[in-house]
């Protein structure tokens, strides 16, 4: 029986529901455009800001930022609070609300912290005393990561619950779009922002002109959060119908049978950690890239993002609509794993020319292999997702991918410290920032290297194995728990 604090969608769950329209699958993507500007602020203003201004080691730059995905394990179980316990009245619209809220303070507290930081190596240069305070920047970021898990796992369970096999492959073409239009969206407020910063603003102006955009875009996140979503699960939402018993039944450990019951579950996890590990780790290392090897300032290397973006917007919708419906999901990916590594080694070479203009050049082509791979790799997920306990899916596949990406950046910071630190070996000394391109080749290197490993896992995945076994699955572990 449901809770009497559910909304009319729960009360009366074999009421007929409506199919989402392109309207709502574009305000559902609204909701994507947002973590699409949150992400620009922490990877691309953030890491420049410490790295390139502060002077902080890169390191611990990317150490400190990459905790947040390191809380990643917290998704799958507010997968599965999501699945059973209703928040505000809903299974997943309470908790996105309260967790794109609270990302938005954390994200201000951890400025200010950085400010902190910064303001300690302008006085006396980097020490040991500073340690403190970046253990105080990494415990907020934990927090932050709590927060991202508590908004976008809910977020992409409620995908899950408002769509059909007809519907599917459009909501996400365009919601991960829309991610890159927030991406997009962030460049240009950062830029209306930051603009009155020259080329070398002192600390003051820095916090100032940062302050305040941490004020104006988390606040315009929380606003279009709230839009893109109300409402739309109590209209849509297909959960009740698809799951066969009460809330209360299908507990954690019910939960958790499901998931690890095929061999597929796990293989399809470590190929998603290698993706998202191979994918992302220049996230650290980009804007810095930019900065030291292309004597770009912040606001052309946030410019880097926009074309990232673009090209993996073009690439998500190119892939949805034409590439995957001809190739197939599993040589897509394969297709944008090839692709990947190419653009990886391009990155490099233009960094011999010195020129900005081929920087973004190199950088969209990588974009466009991104939305290539974005695209196969969530219509693979979702084929590899149980519906009764989706929560819980949604919140295993978050947990690989932000497993990866947190690694990603404290990896590609690390290859980039150690790269450095070669060097400065073999040279005797101190080397100029200009002439760092091996440094920054071993990073872009690496990740070509993993995209190889990712085409040889995803060619073992088996879709029809995993339903199979997926579906006995939850037959079995039902009648368990009600024994």
């Amino acid at each position: 029986m449901s809770n009497p604090d559910l909304t009319d969608s729960y009360v009366n769950p074999n009421r007929a529901i409506p199919k989402i329209g392109l309207f709502t699958m574009l305000r559902l993507g609204v909701f994507n455009m947002g973590l699409g500007i949150m992400s620009l602020l922490t990877l691309g203003v953030l890491n420049r800001v410490m790295i390139d201004e502060l002077k902080v080691p890169a390191l611990i730059a990317a150490g400190a930022i990459s905790v947040h995905q390191f809380m990643a394990p917290a998704r799958v179980w507010i997968g599965q609070m999501s699945d059973a316990k209703p928040l505000l009245g809903y299974h997943r619209s309470g908790y996105i609300w309260l967790g794109i809220v609270s990302m938005a303070v954390m994200a201000f507290t951890a400025v200010q912290v950085i400010w902190q930081i910064g303001s300690r190596v302008e006085a006396v240069g980097w020490s040991s005393d500073l340690y403190p305070w970046v253990g105080l920047l990494a415990f907020i970021f934990a927090l932050y990561g709590l927060a991202l898990s508590s908004t976008s796992t809910p977020f992409t369970a409620l995908l899950v619950d408002v769509s059909d096999e007809e519907t599917q492959s459009k909501l996400v073409g365009i919601g991960w779009g829309m991610l890159m239009v927030g991406i997009i969206s962030g460049v240009i407020i950062t830029s209306i922002v930051l603009k009155s910063l020259g080329d070398s603003p002192t600390l003051d102006q820095l916090r100032s002109s940062i302050n305040r955009l941490f004020i104006i875009a988390p606040s315009i996140v929380c606003g279009i959060t709230i839009l893109s979503t109300f409402g739309i699960e109590k209209k849509y939402s297909r959960l009740q119908q698809r799951t066969r018993q009460r809330d209360d039944q299908i507990t954690f450990r019910t939960a958790l049978k499901v998931l690890t019951a095929s061999r597929q579950t796990g293989l399809f996890f470590i190929f998603l950690l290698v993706l998202s590990l191979s994918l992302f780790m220049q996230d650290a290392v980009l804007e810095p890239y930019g900065g030291q090897i292309f004597g770009m300032a912040i606001t052309e290397t946030t410019k880097l993002n926009a074309y990232f973006g673009m090209g993996t917007l073009f690439g998500i919708v190119a892939t949805g609509f034409w590439l995957a419906p001809r190739l197939g999901k599993k040589r897509t990916i394969k297709l944008g794993c090839l692709w990947a590594a190419a653009c990886l080694i391009l990155l490099i070479v233009v960094g011999t020319t010195g020129d900005p203009n081929h920087l973004m050049v190199g950088v969209g082509l990588f974009g466009l292999a991104s939305g290539v791979l974005t695209t196969g790799s969530i219509l693979l997920m979702l084929d590899l997702t149980v519906a009764e306990v989706a929560g819980t899916f949604i919140g295993a596949w978050g947990l690989a991918q932000a497993m990866a990406r947190g690694t990603a950046t404290l990896l590609g910071g690390s290859l980039l410290s150690l790269g450095k630190s070669i060097m400065e070996t073999m040279a005797g000394g101190p080397v100029p920032e200009s002439q760092l391109l091996p440094a920054y080749g071993l990073v872009f290197g690496t990740q070509a290297v993993g995209m190889l490993v990712a085409v040889a896992i995803v060619s073992r995945v088996n879709i029809r194995e995993f339903q199979t076994t997926a579906q006995d699955a939850i037959a079995t572990a039902l009648e368990s728990d009600m024994d």
